[in-house]
């Protein structure tokens, strides 16, 4: 009998779980702001390019289409993340089948993921994040189809999603790596030992060449972000925290995808994909050798959970429905109470209230709402990225529109960081302003090779800003500040500055020619 009328794939059912996740989004997607990471990756849609200084060049792709078919707007902004949100859970749910799963394990495990706080937070903004889980996920569930029917074609396409993973993010290298590491060492490992595997692996190579020739003509910019990126912040992240947060980040689904990862080791059952376990092992080392961000590991907890979801299920058999509801309410219920603190589902004022809750009443989640300062605040560093962007460019445009038609022709407008370029940018049609000069991040790709105009628009946060310019300007204005409490740009400054010396532009070509060769 051919494999696909061998058991339901249960097509059907997993839709529930993906219109749940959907509505989800859709519920949150347009409260607060643009978030300050989205702001660099959309600005990268209006310079489509093999590559940046940041990220690979899918995002940018991604960015221009959502500017060409949906607009500007905060909810425009996220419909990709949201649609590859809902296929995650859609390939989940499709890869718990694939291990034998039935319902009560689809439902346990897409239910883990939808409300698990590290999916639920990382899955709505537009970021690369959401689109390398979705690669990772993809890629797991194309080779266990090949396990599962030895259909060649399902290895073709996971050339195809190694490919455009590696053009998301670069963590896709490590995973593959960690994946193949994993099959080399299971009984599968003779699956990895004919021709398809070689031109599967051809096409994700010649998918990922123009980024790899982009990376080689820009003197490998991935290196030094890596290594300014290990300096910065890397450097801070001890083993011992990483572990912690790799334990905490999926709330009390923690069981479901440690039963499961326990399950793919050990059982009988699973023991043809072990390799899955392997590999997660494999990567987990790596990134707590490399002091990784606990985000990076992500994308592995989805083929976890299946595993967890069948282990329950068959732990737990059909007649035992008062503990299938009771492990449902168990691993699910406490993430779905906890869910305004990563997913903005309730308005501004509401969730504030909410922090001050916990912060009052569960203090063990206080390391929540603690910024990179290691300070308390009254929201998480997440939401405080999403406030006080519209305000700042507003006063932006009030000082710009203050001058006079001509004085505007002669006019720049340069800012501090790629946050702030890149709030100037989205809101530019909508006040009516010149594009933003920065040097910071790839705006530096981009960037004029003079800032020599006689009136200077300057956004910075800097508090000593002032005795810095002083000496190469004829004069200077204060015109605004972002006062928001919440947001983290509080403080940030706008100046107006008038007939600079030459000076300052000798400043801004050393500058730009030095970060172009980083």
């Amino acid at each position: 009998m051919p494999y696909k009328n061998r058991r339901s794939t249960y097509a059907a059912f997993i839709l529930i779980f993906v219109a749940l996740k959907v509505l989800l989004n859709l519920f949150a997607i347009s409260r607060f702001g643009f978030h300050r990471d989205e702001l660099l990756h959309l600005v990268l849609g209006d310079h489509l390019d093999w590559g940046y200084k940041e990220v690979p060049p899918f995002i940018a792709l991604l960015a221009n289409l959502t500017h060409s078919l949906f607009g500007y707007s905060v909810f425009a902004a996220r419909i990709f993340s949201t649609i590859a949100a809902g296929l995650i859970i859609w390939l989940t749910g499709r890869i718990t089948v694939e291990l034998g799963g039935r319902r009560f394990a689809i439902t346990l495990a897409c239910l883990a993921l939808i409300f698990s706080p590290a999916f639920a937070a990382s899955e709505y903004l537009f970021q690369p994040v959401v689109f390398d889980q979705l690669w990772w996920v993809l890629t797991v569930w194309l080779f266990i189809k090949y396990l599962n029917t030895a259909d060649v074609r399902y290895l073709y396409w996971l050339g195809v999603a190694v490919g455009f993973g590696m053009l998301t993010k670069y963590t896709m290298a490590f995973f593959t790596f960690a994946l193949i590491i994993g099959i080399l060492i299971s009984r599968e490992r003779k699956l990895l030992f004919n021709k398809h595997v070689f031109f599967s692996a051809a096409i994700a190579i010649v998918i990922f060449l123009p980024n790899a020739i982009w990376q080689l003509t820009h003197h490998l910019p991935v290196i030094n972000h890596m290594k300014a990126l290990r300096e910065t912040q890397l450097e801070y992240i001890k083993p011992s925290e990483f572990i912690m947060q790799q334990l905490m980040v999926n709330g009390l689904s923690l069981f479901i995808w440690l039963i499961g990862f326990a399950c793919l080791l050990f059982s009988f059952k699973l023991r043809r994909f072990r390799f899955v376990a392997i590999a997660y092992i494999i990567i987990f080392l790596f990134l707590l050798k490399m002091n990784g961000k606990s985000y990076y590991l992500f994308g592995a907890y989805p083929m976890l959970f299946a595993a967890g979801g069948f282990a329950f299920e068959r732990l737990l058999k059909r007649s035992y429905y008062v503990l299938r509801i009771a492990a449902v309410l168990l691993f699910i219920l406490p993430n779905i109470i906890l869910l305004p603190i990563v997913l903005p589902v309730l308005p501004l004022n509401t969730t504030l209230g909410f922090f001050r809750y916990t912060q009052k009443n569960m203090p063990f989640l206080n390391f929540i709402t603690t910024w990179e300062d290691q300070k308390q605040h009254a929201t998480t560093q997440d939401y405080a990225d999403m406030l006080g962007w519209d305000e700042m460019a507003q006063k932006v445009a009030k000082t710009y529109h203050s001058l006079t038609p001509e004085q505007q022709k002669q006019t720049q407008i340069y800012t501090d960081n790629y946050g702030e370029a890149g709030a100037i940018h989205q809101y530019r049609k909508k006040y009516d302003l010149p594009d933003v000069v920065s040097l910071n991040s790839s705006f530096t790709l981009w960037a004029p090779d003079n800032l020599n105009a006689r009136y200077i628009i300057y956004v910075d946060d800097d508090v000593n800003v002032e005795s810095r310019l002083k000496p190469l300007l004829q004069s200077y204005s204060k015109t605004g500040e972002v006062l928001n409490p919440l947001a983290r740009e509080k403080g940030t400054s706008i100046y107006l500055l008038v007939n600079p010396s030459p000076k300052l532009n000798d400043i801004y070509k050393a500058e730009l020619a030095k970060k172009r060769m980083e």
